[in-house]
């Protein structure tokens, strides 16, 4: 019973994370060349660290966001030149029919950390924002190219 219910939880608990990763996927009817122009496309306005089709991977470089009134500590001091960082990551796989274009973001606040560093970078969500506008723009750079989502 204990082994059937340990199952239970660990079970829950990958789809929990899986669920939570931000990972974005889109299906379309359409050949693999098209879909990687339109994931290409959709990123033109953030520079490229990697373009490497025979790994169907694109990943863009960091882009700092200003993120003004953001405070910190108990006290909750201003802290000066906020920002959050972002960067992009982009799949684009062949299947039997489709071709899928996996997107996710990573971003990283400027925080307070404590000790000797400070302030550093440390690991936050994903900007629903940002996902959105990447989806929106994935989605019209399809149609332009003449894929059907599916």
């Amino acid at each position: 019973m204990y082994r059937h219910l340990n199952l239970f939880l660990i079970t829950g608990l990958l789809t929990a994370c899986a669920s939570t990763s931000g990972l974005q996927e889109r299906y379309t009817v359409c050949r693999y060349d098209h879909a990687w122009e339109a994931a290409l496309d959709t990123v033109k306005d953030r520079a490229l660290t990697t373009q490497d089709k025979d790994a169907n991977l694109i990943v863009t470089d960091w882009l700092e966001i200003p993120m003004p009134g953001r405070t910190f500590g108990a006290l909750q001091r201003d802290l000066a030149n906020s920002k959050d960082r972002s960067r992009i990551t982009l799949t684009v796989k062949q299947l039997d029919d489709v071709t899928k274009v996996s997107f996710v973001e990573e971003r990283q606040r400027w925080a307070f950390r404590g000790g000797s560093r400070l302030f550093g970078w440390a690991a936050t969500d994903p900007s629903a924002e940002v996902m959105q506008d990447v989806q929106r723009r994935l989605d019209a750079k399809l149609k332009e190219h003449g894929c059907l989502l599916s």
